[in-house]
């Protein structure tokens, strides 16, 4: 099993910035794809950002690319999300997950593809 813990997520004005971090720990496999998605009241969740073990391009989706950098730590398996310039409708739970698949920019696996997921945490965007 793999426990993920996310943290960083918080209140922040529009334009400002705010870091999300995810800390794995357990049984993580070698190779394994993290990411984070993020679920609106009243919306269906959504694949925010993802990368792999190894150095590729990550995904981000199209909503975020330009304003959020994801990044990860494989020795201390933790993953960042540095998120900037945030807008209100980046309000939402944000949701760390990790799979045993591949991802990067031009694979990307969706939530189908994630073994594990963490309890969320909030980040709310005020205008």
């Amino acid at each position: 099993q793999v426990q993920l813990v996310e943290s960083g997520g918080g209140s922040a004005q529009a334009g400002g910035s705010l870091r999300l971090r995810c800390a794995a720990s357990g049984s993580t496999p070698i190779n394994y794809c993290m990411a984070w998605f993020r679920q609106a009241p009243g919306k269906e969740r959504e694949g925010v950002a993802a990368i792999y073990t190894r150095s590729n391009v990550p995904y981000l989706a199209d909503s975020v690319r330009g304003r959020f950098t994801i990044s990860r730590d494989n020795v201390l398996n933790t993953m960042n999300l540095e998120m900037n310039n945030l807008k209100p409708e980046d309000t939402a739970m944000y949701y760390c997950a990790a799979g045993r698949t591949y991802c990067s920019a031009t694979s990307w696996p969706g939530d189908g593809g994630m073994d594990y997921w963490g309890k969320g945490t909030p980040v709310t965007i005020s205008s």
